[in-house]
């Protein structure tokens, strides 16, 4: 399941994850309108690397960047470390979030020259308690569609991504699984899960 995800997810960023902070009127800002236009952003953004025929190590800082851009990379690396985030100096967590956002760059990345001549498409939109729930559909080709669910928030302060669903799996919880297996074999050492990180993917 994780390789196919892998395959997948690349499209879809992200990476990619809870201690949110609610920004003054923040909660009432995000409509379904709003999260439905930050995905369309970055559909298409992405819909365009797919297109460009650039080669892979250009694509992959195309994808950092839109990833950086759209996701809430903070909250998404703070997950997939889970309560191990909290005995990290303020130092470690701004060193893992930037080896964490490479990281996905990378990993997703580099599967971009599998799906040239695909594409994506934005569906519809549904609020889901505190945030909301964007639905597209990704066509590839010689395969079969799949949905993939965007969750969208403001409880940051801006409007951001903070998980994709592919297929019914979370990729914010697979990065959990993934990250959690690399600081066991690094026996919880945070300082050397970060120096893997920044070579992983």
């Amino acid at each position: 399941m994780m390789n196919d995800l892998s395959r997948r997810g690349f499209i879809v960023t992200g990476l990619a994850l809870t201690g949110l902070v609610t920004a003054p009127g923040a909660a009432l800002a995000l409509t379904d309108a709003k999260a439905k236009a930050l995905v369309n952003q970055v559909v298409d953004e992405i819909n365009r690397v797919i297109s460009s025929g650039k080669p892979v190590g250009a694509m992959i800082s195309d994808f950092e960047r839109i990833f950086s851009r759209y996701a809430d990379v903070n909250i998404i690396a703070q997950s997939t470390l889970g309560p191990d985030s909290r005995r990290l100096s303020s130092g470690q967590m701004r060193a893992f979030v930037d080896a964490f956002r490479g990281y996905i760059a990378r990993k997703y990345g580099k599967r971009f020259n599998e799906f040239v001549g695909g594409r994506i498409e934005v569906k519809g939109v549904r609020q889901v308690k505190s945030w909301h729930e964007v639905a597209s559909t990704v066509y590839l080709r010689g395969e079969s569609p799949f949905e993939v669910r965007f969750l969208v928030s403001d409880r940051s302060g801006q409007d951001l991504f903070f998980d994709m669903v592919i297929e019914g799996v979370s990729l914010r919880l697979s990065e959990r699984t993934e990250i959690g297996a690399m600081l066991d074999r690094r026996r919880g050492d945070i300082d050397g899960l970060i120096q893997d990180l920044r070579s992983a993917g």
